[in-house]
């Protein structure tokens, strides 16, 4: 980026930054603060085990886990790392569906100083080697019924130990909530050594030493490391806690999650916005509408973060009582198949009496919460504004629209978003190239199509192209590629997203075959080596579409993806 570039970027975030003060809502605060005085997650955990020591932290299917108990298994959990010889800096993996067990071990990991690698338990053969590999992880946190699947890639990877527990470990008492997971004591658990290690002495937290890896997909290849640091945490859970017209530190608030706390989105609403203002977080392993309902009834839960489809099924319970979730004063919806429409939001004030709105802009790069909806909502504004309406960047964040060569374009444009916060990730792991690349100057290039109105919000046009959305998980088709390669009968491979009325998108891959192969068994062997949600469809063919300098017409197979999705009866 020239001295030029960058001098116009910082007088048009100026610029943008003046509209978006004049149009700021009233009710959301935009001073960002620390309750513990700094911008450290460990720190938080410690203030409120100090403050409010029997205040519930997580429940967890009428299991309560105290601020108190929190802190001491985080400090248990550092303490027994340590003698497994962890060390600052050392990479640490969780392997873990949703679980108190995950956010202990999340803080333990950081309480001592190392690197949290939350690893998708989706995730299958060559994609958990791969992560496991580039994050060089040594201890490895893993659900009982994964550890078959650890140690088939194990050999391949640096992990020496690896440590185990089930879902239902720290489940104490029969429940009448409906538990989505077998409560029986798995013999294979190690959790006991957990509860029995000596704590581990206290540390001040350095906030900018990288403190966890989070993996993106992207469009080269496998995924990526994005490396976070307690900073970016902190100021993404207190900006999140301002979008939401809260003040920071009010320990008022309930929150729902269902969302994957492995994904960052599911961390920063489920771990890091709760934990930072001392408030409880109903977790469940799973959604269930109906169980969500009765846990928001149970708990009085003021916070949820969900799809649009979510908020639906709760409506199309038999028998709902939307008096019962009148609680609810905070309901942000993900629009992933189903669209926030005026219908629906209307639908759900008429029956709960709150107004539901869309979440955020965001992306792993980001820590994901950049932007806010709140005070927009009047007379349906943000939903008939010009889709996709995403608000106001949140206190400390600048979004921008820029062109190919990188320069601002003017308010109304289209062009590529990119960002510039406390937030950012410092550095893709162990890929400089790809650093370089994304971060400018300070700015990061998300390669997301969108523009910035006149009152300095921002709309999203379009993902990056190459991105495929399957029930809201994102899928890159070169990842996909990437992995189908291994494949022995597979000499060439293209993906695209073929539209799907249930998912929204699937993958579709078009192979050209180094020896016989049926489709069939492309998808047996892409079912044990990839997580269920990437595994595309599978055309064979005698040959790829070609440009005259030898790339893939990707157009050609966008468009026989669409005469598929059509025949199918698979169109919207």
């Amino acid at each position: 980026m020239t001295a030029s570039t960058a001098a116009a970027l910082d007088v048009a975030a100026a610029e943008v930054r003046a509209l978006r003060e004049a149009n700021w809502p009233a009710q959301v605060p935009r001073t960002v603060e620390y309750p513990a005085g700094a911008p450290s997650m460990t720190a938080h955990l410690r203030h409120w085990a100090e403050q409010r020591p029997g205040a519930v932290a997580i429940a967890f299917y009428g299991r309560e886990v105290t601020y108190a108990e929190f802190d001491e298994l985080a400090d248990r959990f550092a303490g027994l790392l340590a003698a497994l010889g962890v060390r600052p800096g050392d990479a640490v993996g969780v392997y873990l569906g949703n679980c108190p067990q995950f956010s202990i071990a999340m803080l333990g990991i950081l309480k001592l100083g190392a690197v949290h690698v939350p690893v998708n338990p989706l995730l299958k053969g060559r994609e958990l080697q791969h992560e496991l590999e580039d994050a060089r992880v040594g201890v490895l946190l893993a659900q009982t019924d994964l550890l078959d699947l650890v140690e088939s890639v194990r050999a391949e990877t640096d992990v020496h130990t690896v440590l185990a527990t089930a879902l239902g470990d720290m489940l104490t008492a029969p429940t009448d909530l409906p538990v989505p997971f077998d409560t029986a004591a798995d013999p294979r658990s190690d959790w006991h050594r957990v509860a029995a290690a000596e704590r581990a002495p206290g540390r001040a937290a350095d906030p900018d030493a990288l403190a966890a890896l989070n993996y993106t997909g992207g469009t080269t290849g496998l995924p990526k490391g994005c490396e976070h640091t307690q900073r970016h945490m902190a100021y993404t859970a207190a900006t999140a806690t301002l979008a939401g017209g809260s003040r920071i530190g009010d320990p008022g608030p309930v929150s729902l999650n269902f969302l994957p706390v492995f994904w960052i989105a599911g961390e920063d609403f489920g771990i890091l916005k709760p934990l930072i203002n001392g408030q409880t977080v109903v977790l469940m392993s799973r959604w269930d509408p109906a169980c969500a309902a009765a846990l928001i009834a149970r708990h009085g839960v003021t916070d949820t973060v969900a799809t649009v489809d979510n908020y639906v099924e709760l409506l199309d319970l038999p028998g709902f009582d939307g008096a019962a979730l009148r609680s609810v004063v905070n309901p942000l919806a993900v629009s992933f198949v189903l669209k926030l429409t005026p219908e629906v939001r209307e639908r759900w004030r008429a029956a709960t009496g709150s107004v539901l709105r869309e979440a955020s802009y965001g992306m792993t790069e980001t820590h994901t919460a950049d932007t806010f909806t709140l005070g927009f909502q009047d007379g349906d504004r943000d939903l008939t504004a010009d889709p996709v309406f995403c608000g106001l960047p949140v206190p400390g964040t600048d979004i921008l629209i820029v062109d190919a060569d990188g320069a601002p374009v003017p308010i109304g444009e289209s062009g590529e978003i990119v960002v510039r916060s406390q937030s950012i990730l410092t550095a893709y792991h162990r890929r400089p190239d790809a650093t370089a690349e994304a971060i400018r100057d300070g700015w990061l290039h998300t390669g997301d199509v969108g523009k910035i109105d006149e009152w300095g919000a921002v709309h999203y046009l379009a993902r990056t192209k190459e991105m495929i959305k399957v029930n809201g998980m994102s899928v890159f088709p070169s990842e996909v590629e990437a992995l189908l390669r291994h494949h022995p009968a597979v000499a060439q491979v293209s993906v695209v997203p073929r539209p799907d009325a249930r998912r929204g998108q699937v993958p579709l891959a078009f192979v050209v075959a180094a020896a016989p192969v049926a489709a069939a068994e492309l998808t047996a062997w892409a079912r044990g080596n990839m997580a269920g949600y990437k595994v595309p469809d599978f055309v064979v063919v005698d040959g790829l579409p070609m440009t005259a300098t030898g790339k893939v017409r990707k157009g050609d197979l966008f468009e026989r993806a669409n005469a598929l999705a059509a025949e199918l009866g698979e169109t919207k």
